[in-house]
């Protein structure tokens, strides 16, 4: 199963829900951040691409100082993912491939519909919430307003994600709304699994 949304929608509370009804989680940000770790090749890959300035004092990839230029310069986010996508793809097929059978694996990829990649998963489910409390969400992390609206331009708009979408979660309310919507999701995802198992 694919999970997706725009940035601050919710899609950790939906994955941690998931995960702990018994999902194997795959989270594409994690990975993200794996690949890039001090001591990688893609670190020293970024690094070269991008320069010393992307460079925490120690040696670890600054984060904030890479979002500052990609999210303001669209051929330099291009560039970014040319370098990590393939380090994210290969890393992802080596985690799918460590799932027993019978595990409902979940892919946390925000950038889902953006790459082109519903079409790889049995089942899409988008997690959305309103963009103001989307951008409320961001500031509360510490994101500036204006990164935190770069970031959310950045990305596919709602109807885009709304059309790639086989489910969706409403993240806009209570918790409790937010369970009872994930407690369908997982029954989806165990009628499915237990279809193909016979």
């Amino acid at each position: 199963m694919g999970l997706t949304g725009g940035i601050g929608s919710g899609k950790s509370a939906v994955s941690a829900r998931l995960v702990a009804r018994g999902a194997v989680l795959i989270d594409a940000d994690q990975i993200a951040r794996d690949v890039v770790a001090p001591g990688t090749a893609g670190l020293a890959a970024v690094l070269a691409a991008f320069g010393p300035e992307v460079a925490a004092a120690d040696g670890s990839l600054d984060r904030p100082a890479l979002g500052r230029i990609v999210f303001a310069d669209e051929a330099a986010r291009r560039r970014l993912e040319a370098i990590v996508h393939p380090l994210i793809q290969a890393e992802t097929a080596r985690r799918i491939a460590g799932a027993a059978a019978g595990d409902i694996v979940v892919h946390d990829i925000p950038l889902l519909v953006e790459v082109g990649a519903a079409g790889a998963y049995d089942l899409v489910v988008v997690v959305e919430a309103p963009a103001a409390l989307r951008l409320a969400r961001l500031e509360a992390r510490g994101l500036p307003r204006e990164q935190a609206q770069a970031r959310m331009a950045a990305q596919a708009d709602d109807a885009r994600r709304r059309a790639a979408a086989d489910l969706i979660v409403d993240n806009g309310g209570t918790l409790a709304n937010l369970d009872a919507q994930v407690h369908e999701v997982w029954q989806a995802l165990l009628a499915r699994r237990d279809a193909t198992a016979t």
